[in-house]
């Protein structure tokens, strides 16, 4: 889970959603359109290139957040790295393609089905002959063996973070040859593809040491394109080389550099040449286009036309020990040139440093200019990520614990100008989200959300009446520690901003929003100011300059509304009141950089919100404390946060939708369902899709899950999340890169005069 500006977990079976309450409304059954997801909303962007036009060697030094705490997916603290790690070392015997769907991996599997399933499901693996670990030895039966009872769930020595689909395999034995792995379920599975991906040596998951120890910080044995060469804490940096056991398609890459390197510092790092690519945040990619001489939305940008200074990495030319680094001559040189330069700059500092001090205006202006020059070495390759932004609605009490408050919270949304606000001014197709369970594009997905039903005020309102929440009704007046009705907690460890605890209530009069609070900050940037629209508005400026403000501010024009604008037409007189409370929910927020969209969409919920006379206690807290401290705790009555995307829904969305259940010690075990609405007949649901092994009866029974879970409001789903890869010119089937497991050893640094099929996202 994630919420924007916190990276998502990558091990994907720990994916998780929301449950909700049933209730008797119509259209509880899916929409049936076979082809309703056949293609992603947008696709990949890689720059595509075939393998011949790819040069042999150099490395890619590529962004991570930080050095992965383990290499072993399957532990607790996995996260992003050690996905990106396990993909490029480790056999998988199923990958996504560019539709999220599984398809095998021919450099592992020959092929893989059921051979029987009466009395018992029994899968049939057939492996490439030519795969082998590292140390030689041939990948088998003992491999698949050891996984299994380490990920079983029966012996707790073994300190896993899951074992759903192990823990219904009854055993695992050889075929008719050491090519041949049988997989006899105790339980029938229709998730078994999910298995096995990554798949660990037996020298790894042998033993409880072992698997909790062994691969921690070094990883011995492999079977990819790649192996793990050293984990460098200290430097931050995990390098890959070649494995020169590889049986598959020769790596065009020597190595690759996963080097840490935190968000806010990425656009320093690629102009500095320490990277070659990184995921970047809107206002990184806004300055990446304009050094390309570019304006307005981001547009579409493989790598397809003439190459910029820095694309000389496509040589791969030979440094002095004789190693290919991936630099052009040129490149060198001009190294070369900067080290010289850094020398007598050095120098220099000793002896004159006071008139550096005299000229640190115009030094730092130079500095500007320099780093936004080297910039136009990278193009900004986008599409959307796996993933979706949800409103999470807290149901365990307060308001919404009111399936009525919470379906009225739903219908007060305009989704489709809530996915505006973070898509258009990036030129991403700005569709809502129809599925708590799948993407568009994804064999699951269905538009679902007509079982909750679309934005309609009225309706809204007479939700909150039915509930008993009135218009002008008597309020007690409230002593400053008492909370208006909305959910318990402890004061929001809030940012410090001047004169502000990074509380604010939306529908008061008297409080700024988060536009005119940005302003106040810096009374001289009013850039936009004056081309701000009120909130029912919406988007009317022009994509240019809708663009720049979403770079400045973090949200699209008409985001915000100028202080003292009058609430929209139609919005509630006064609050909403019942037995003597106002109706006000605590929208909890992440304050950290690179969550300015998310708190530009919340900022757009609340208006939307007053207009059916509910108000907002907007609380912005660290980004240590946001998940910790106020999400899994379900200290928040409104928050948004993201979840990954699966091809295995009815098995990686069933915790996030299980209905809580009270634990032994009397609080109540929600697993990762934050949200802590969910009900039995969701759940049944979810049993009767694993169970099942006809492929479309599971895909049936997923989307009348996810038409339940719509129905009883308790998170909706709003925008698929924006995916923007800034590459250096020339790198080849790299980027933006969507559903589609990457494919290691085709990445590379095109061949002089080489060029890649375009691949620009679409941008509808």
């Amino acid at each position: 889970m994630s919420h924007d500006g916190v990276g998502l977990r990558a091990v994907m079976r720990s994916a998780a959603f929301l449950t909700a309450g049933v209730l008797a409304v119509p259209l509880l059954s899916a929409c049936s359109a076979d082809d309703e997801g056949d293609r992603p909303a947008a696709a990949q962007d890689i720059a595509p290139a075939s393998r011949d036009q790819v040069a042999d060697g150099g490395t890619l030094r590529w962004a991570v957040d930080a050095v992965p705490e383990t290499l072993n997916a399957f532990q607790a603290d996995a996260d992003a790295a050690t996905s990106r790690v396990a993909g490029a070392v480790l056999p998988s015997m199923y990958r996504l393609d560019a539709n999220g769907r599984p398809q095998i991996n021919p450099a592992y599997l020959e092929s893989a089905k059921v051979v029987g399933t009466e009395p018992k499901q029994v899968v049939l693996y057939k492996l490439n002959q030519q795969a082998v670990w590292s140390d030689g030895r041939e990948i088998g039966a003992a491999d698949f063996a050891a996984q299994w009872r380490a990920l079983s769930g029966k012996d707790s020595a073994y300190w896993t973070a899951r074992n759903a689909g192990y823990d219904r395999i009854e055993k695992i034995e050889r075929g008719k040859n050491n090519l041949e792995v049988r997989v006899t379920f105790a339980r029938p599975y229709a998730d078994w593809k999910s298995l096995f991906s990554p798949l660990y040596p037996k020298s790894v998951m042998g033993t409880a040491d072992s698997f909790n120890d062994g691969a921690r910080r070094k990883l011995k044995v492999s079977a990819g394109p790649f192996a793990v060469k050293k984990v460098d804490v200290k430097g931050g940096q995990v390098q890959l080389t070649r494995n020169p056991r590889w049986w598959g398609s020769p790596t065009k890459l020597s190595e690759i550099d996963l080097v840490a390197v935190a968000r806010d510092k990425r656009a320093t790092a690629l102009a500095a040449d320490e990277l070659d690519m990184a995921e970047i945040d809107p206002a990184d990619a806004e300055r990446i286009t304009a050094a390309r001489g570019r304006s307005g939305p981001l547009k579409g940008a493989s790598a397809t036309g003439t190459q910029s200074p820095g694309a000389g990495r496509d040589k791969g030319e030979k440094d002095d020990s004789g190693e290919k680094t991936g630099k052009s001559k040129d490149e060198k040189a001009r190294d070369d040139g900067k080290s010289k330069s850094d020398s007598d700059s050095d120098s220099d500092e000793s002896s004159d440093g006071d008139e550096k001090d005299t000229s640190g205006a115009e030094g730092s202006k130079a500095k500007a200019a320099h780093q936004q020059a080297a910039l136009s070495a990278f193009v900004v390759r986008k599409s959307l990520e796996p993933a979706y932004t949800q409103l999470a609605l807290n149901g365990s009490e307060g308001p919404l614990a009111d399936e009525r408050v919470r379906r009225a919270v739903a219908r007060a949304l305009d989704r489709k100008e809530l996915a505006k606000v973070v898509l258009k001014p990036l030129g991403l197709p700005a569709e809502p989200v129809g599925s708590h369970l799948a993407l568009i594009g994804q064999a699951a997905y269905s538009d679902n959300s007509g079982a909750l039903g679309g934005q309609d005020t009225a309706e809204a309102r007479a939700l909150l009446a039915d509930a008993g929440w009135v218009p002008g009704g008597p309020v007690t007046e409230q002593k400053k520690t008492e909370k208006a009705a909305g959910s318990k907690g402890k004061k929001a460890d809030t940012d410090d901003s001047p004169g502000d605890d990074g509380t604010y209530i939306v529908g008061e009069d008297n409080k700024p929003s988060e536009a005119d609070r940005d302003l106040r900050k810096d009374p001289k940037d009013h850039t936009g100011a004056h081309e701000r629209t009120s909130a029912q508005s919406g988007i009317q400026a022009d994509e240019q300059q809708a663009g720049k403000q979403y770079a400045k501010q973090g949200g699209a024009q008409g985001a915000y509304a100028p202080k003292g604008t009058a609430a929209p037409a139609g919005a509630a007189s006064g609050a909403l009141a019942k037995d003597g409370k106002p109706l006000t929910l605590r929208f909890v927020l992440p304050s950290g950089q690179g969550s300015e969209s998310l708190r530009a969409v919340a900022d757009r919920i609340a208006q939307m919100l007053q207009r059916i006379g509910i108000r907002t206690d907007i609380s912005k807290v660290s980004d240590a404390s946001y998940f910790k401290d106020h999400i899994a705790s379900g200290q928040y009555d409104l928050a948004l946060y993201s979840w990954p995307g699966s091809a295995y829904p009815a098995t990686d969305a069933r915790p996030i939708y299980s209905k809580p259940v009270p634990a032994a010690d009397g609080s109540l075990s929600v697993e990762q369902n934050y949200t802590r609405v969910g009900t039995d007949q969701v759940d049944q649901l979810f049993d009767q899709a694993l169970s099942t092994l006809d492929e479309g009866e599971e895909r049936s029974l997923v989307r009348k899950a996810d038409a339940r879970i719509w129905a009883a409001a308790g998170s909706i789903p709003l925008y698929q999340r924006p995916q923007l890869t800034a590459v250096r010119t020339g790198l080849a089937n790299a980027g933006a890169f969507g559903f589609q497991t990457p494919v290691y050893e085709d990445m590379g640094f095109l061949k002089k005069g080489a060029h890649p099929v375009a691949s620009p996202s679409k941008t509808g």
